[in-house]
């Protein structure tokens, strides 16, 4: 078998492995260099535009997790025993708007871009927000847009996760406003920066799963030729 073969297989099997973890073995606990590789697949993974409108807040602090179960139902089981538990953060449209200071530093900054190339990826992506996907003029489609885009890190971690053999869950099951409430309460969030996008706890599988069920290919994929 080539290595191309090999390496296909891998990450088929790492998905074949990854089931939402509802319940994580609390005595086990992800290496701090197998967790930075999580992280690492999470920052370099893509965004629109490359303005990584994103921020992966790690609740290691034991009080905080029970604070945030009371806001979070769908996490009371993964929050005691994960190894790690993950808040996404997604920047909020006064900081994606094509004008906002945070645009302008990464382009400055971060993607270091000349200031005629920066001026006219700026323009271009005012254009985007305005006409072509037009999303600025709904706040909360905006914010929602950005967190779509959060969504895209958090598969790259999962994927990342499983492929060294540790377990994941994402989250949705919570009350956005109180533990939006909540993290600014706790100094952890700057509310006219960020919202809370989707959680996720990482570790180590307690039970084996179910056998994995999906639709198939037949039935989801589409050729238009």
């Amino acid at each position: 078998m080539s290595d191309l073969e090999l390496k296909k297989n891998e990450i088929l099997s790492s998905f074949q492995f990854r089931h939402a973890t509802k319940d994580f073995d609390p005595d086990k606990k992800i290496s701090d260099a197998d967790f930075h590789y999580i992280l690492e697949a999470g920052r370099l993974s893509p965004s629109s535009y490359g303005f990584e409108p994103w921020k992966f807040v790690i609740m290691q602090n034991q009080d905080i997790r029970i604070k945030l179960a009371e806001f979070a139902t769908g996490a009371r089981r993964q929050l005691p025993t994960a190894s790690h538990f993950m808040v996404i953060l997604s920047r909020l449209p006064n900081d994606m708007v094509a004008s906002s200071e945070y645009i302008k530093d990464m382009m400055e900054n971060v993607q270091k871009l000349p200031s005629d190339i920066a001026l006219g990826k700026q323009t271009t992506y005012d254009h985007f927000l305005k006409t072509s996907f037009a999303v600025e003029d709904d706040p909360r489609v905006m914010f929602e847009w950005a967190c779509r885009q959060t969504y895209i890190a958090l598969g790259n971690m999962m994927t990342a996760a499983a492929l060294i053999g540790i377990d994941s869950c994402p989250i949705e099951g919570f009350n956005r406003a109180k533990i939006n409430e909540l993290l600014v309460a706790e100094g952890i969030m700057d509310l006219e920066h960020f919202g809370v996008s989707v959680m996720a706890a990482f570790g180590y599988r307690l039970h084996e799963p179910s056998e994995k069920t999906r639709q198939s290919a037949e039935q989801v994929v589409e050729w238009v030729e």
